[in-house]
């Protein structure tokens, strides 16, 4: 059995560049779950662990807010950080987002929507980015942190997964300019489990 890959990185960090290039070498991957759940704080646990039976990696939410209780239950997984920087980050929230919430960014931030509530997404990023590196900071071999926007790809991924480096580009996917295009032929179904508004 493939060990499992948790992507703990917030969404619009790379995540779903990471999912496709995952699922390039060899995994199957889900995420985001669950975003329209209203119970989502409730239910997250049962409906995670179920999903980590049936795939190998799982990328955007909610896997990022659970990444210690992933940890505790599964040990021997791998995790990926991807970073962004945080005010290219907030600016891709709010343009993509906008004033639409869901329960899962609620959840997650307190308040569903970017636009208007910068400071708190951004305080909630970076909060969480730091927590993340505190907590691996004595087990530098279960955390992969990865920078898409600053060109890292296949030759820090592969090594981390032990996977032989692809011949051909990392994907860049679900790119602004064409994420109509993304959602229709880089993006299998089940990461679409609600619609990117």
């Amino acid at each position: 059995m493939l060990t499992k890959i948790f992507c703990i990185g917030f969404h619009k960090t790379g995540t779903t560049s990471l999912a496709v290039a995952l699922k390039k070498l060899g995994y199957s991957v889900t995420g985001p779950n669950g975003v329209q759940d209203l119970n989502i704080s409730q239910n997250v646990f049962v409906m995670a662990y179920a999903l980590v039976e049936q795939y190998d990696a799982f990328q955007d939410n909610p896997w990022p807010i659970i990444y210690k209780e992933l940890d505790t239950k599964y040990p021997g997984s791998k995790f990926i950080l991807t970073l962004r920087d945080s005010k290219s980050w907030i600016r891709s929230q709010v343009r993509h987002f906008g004033v639409q919430e869901t329960p899962m960014r609620k959840w997650i931030y307190g308040v569903g929507c970017p636009k208007g509530n910068e400071e708190i997404y951004v305080n909630r990023f970076e909060n969480h980015n730091k927590e993340v590196l505190a907590y691996f900071k004595e087990r530098p071999s279960d955390l992969l942190i990865l920078n898409l926007a600053k060109g890292d790809g296949w030759e820090r991924l592969c090594p981390f997964l032990e996977k032989e480096i692809p011949n051909e580009p990392f994907p860049h996917a679900n790119k602004a300019e064409d994420r109509e295009k993304s959602k229709s032929t880089s993006v299998e179904p089940q990461w679409q489990e609600s619609p990117k508004i």
